[in-house]
């Protein structure tokens, strides 16, 4: 090959190697094996196969890391711990959207105790309810029990259908009574949650105009 078509052909391996400046950045491996020696590499370095290996610019500043082969072990750790991550990623989420609801929902503290009232209000409508009911059977039992009182001496000779009544009265007191502590307990429950959405919501009406005017 002459003098001249050797130049050429040099020439064109620059050029499809350089290009015009666009040609991928080649890659150099750089690590520390494990007898503490730094290796450098055009490829992925076995000595350093079970270690990171850093992807160096060819001004030396790094670009990358690449880190070891995971274990089927280690890859469903690392799998765990992505997905736990994300599960608290995506409560962070919620948790965030309810307080905005929250603020959009009760923009000062007025209208907040304002439903917290109406609410009680209505768990107190249906325990007074309860509670009447609960004393028309008290005064049911009283006639109950005074007729049960002429056979005393004789209870036996009471008749059937009197000592259903008094038994019916009897398990629908209880029902009553349960009834009325369940209200108690559903009006405690209201006032809790009134309590923690306030708690988070003070913050918000302390730096807002509108719901310090509507204090």
């Amino acid at each position: 090959m002459g003098r001249a078509a050797g130049g050429a052909l040099i020439g064109a391996l620059l050029m499809g190697v350089l290009g015009d400046g666009r040609a991928q950045t080649p890659s150099i491996y750089s690590c520390t094996d494990a007898q503490g020696r730094q290796r450098t590499s055009d490829r992925s370095i076995a000595e350093c196969a079970d270690r990171e290996q850093r992807l160096l610019n060819p001004s030396g500043t790094v670009r990358a890391t690449v880190g070891p082969p995971l274990s089927v072990k280690e890859r469903a750790e690392l799998e765990l711990r992505q997905r736990r991550e994300a599960e608290a990623q995506a409560r962070r989420s919620e948790d965030l959207r309810r307080e905005r609801a929250l603020m959009v929902r009760y923009p000062n503290q007025t209208a907040h105790d304002q439903e917290r009232t109406e609410a009680l209000a209505q768990i107190a409508l249906v325990r007074q309810a309860a509670l009447n009911r609960m004393a028309e059977l008290v005064r049911q039992r009283e006639a109950l029990q005074a007729e049960l009182e002429f056979y005393q001496k004789d209870p036996a000779k009471a008749p059937q259908a009197l000592r259903r009544q008094f038994d019916e009265n009897t398990r629908n007191q209880a029902v009553q009574k349960r009834f009325i502590a369940e209200q108690d307990a559903e009006s405690a429950r209201v006032n809790a949650r009134f309590d923690a959405e306030r708690a988070r919501l003070m913050p918000f009406w302390a730096q807002s105009p509108s719901a310090g005017q509507a204090r």
